[in-house]
């Protein structure tokens, strides 16, 4: 009975539901409504990570103005440019990597 009960936890993955946020300069309230969005799109169109960053960028140009650009994404590095107070790396369900930032 101990051996299988082992076993069941042995054999599940921690994967992470909600947005963990690695670096944020932007404002509190745009922050949350930013990843608001980014969630919903993400598991909107979950096996299209092109049309994901798409519509966030889409959206995000909508709303806070244009210039933004956005890499919906696993296993990428970056380096960029960027607006003071507009920038949000974040990671979604597991190794879901999501950047957006403004730069003009």
């Amino acid at each position: 009975m101990a051996d299988e009960g082992e076993g069941e936890k042995a054999d599940k993955k921690i994967v992470h539901v909600y947005p963990l946020v690695k670096h944020s300069d932007m404002k509190e309230e745009m922050r949350h409504e930013v990843i608001e969005l980014t969630v919903a799109v993400c598991e909107k169109y979950s096996a299209n990570y092109e049309l994901a960053a798409k519509t966030i960028k889409d959206t995000m140009d909508k709303k806070f103005g244009i210039y933004w650009h956005v890499v919906v994404g696993e296993g990428f590095g970056f380096e960029v440019s960027y607006e003071t107070e507009n920038i949000l790396y974040l990671f979604f369900g597991g190794n879901l990597a999501i950047v957006l930032w403004k730069c003009s």
